[in-house]
């Protein structure tokens, strides 16, 4: 059973740091070369979209990362499987503190009543997800180690 868990949660946190760098590697590039307010508007949609589903993803990887950690403590590579948790730990609070309160905002925009300075504030928004793309990658790869 532990072993379903650990392949299962691995799967779990592997895809969400696939969409999460799909995101900050592909479909900003994508978005930033689109003409005139597509770029914006792509932007809004994807914060609304991705904005209802990631705050589940990322605590329910966080969860069945301590599920693992519980289940498994006594077994190796429990320490790695708790670092991966601490990361995820970084990676909700980086975004609840850094990346939401940017995405809220900017999920209700429209060319008409976005601010002057919405390209600095996409661009803040981007720097940090890097940062926390990293993280996750991170948090994955540990898993990944803990699994061997």
């Amino acid at each position: 059973m532990l072993n379903a868990l650990e392949v299962f949660t691995t799967v779990v946190v592997g895809v969400m740091v696939g969409v999460e760098f799909a995101v900050a590697f592909v479909m900003n590039r994508i978005f930033n070369a689109l003409p005139e307010d597509s770029d914006q508007l792509a932007r809004s949609h994807g914060g609304r979209m991705l904005g209802a589903v990631m705050p589940f993803w990322y605590i329910g990887s966080l969860v069945l990362v301590a599920v693992w950690a519980a289940a498994g403590w006594h077994h190796r590579g429990t320490g790695l499987v708790v670092t991966s948790g601490a990361l995820l730990l970084l990676s909700v609070v980086m975004s609840l503190l850094l990346l939401v309160p940017i995405n809220q905002q900017s999920k209700t925009w429209t060319p008409e009543n976005r601010p002057e300075d919405w390209k600095e504030q996409m661009n803040r928004w981007d720097r940090y997800h890097y940062v926390r793309v990293a993280v996750i990658i991170a948090a994955f790869a540990l898993l990944v180690v803990a699994l061997v």
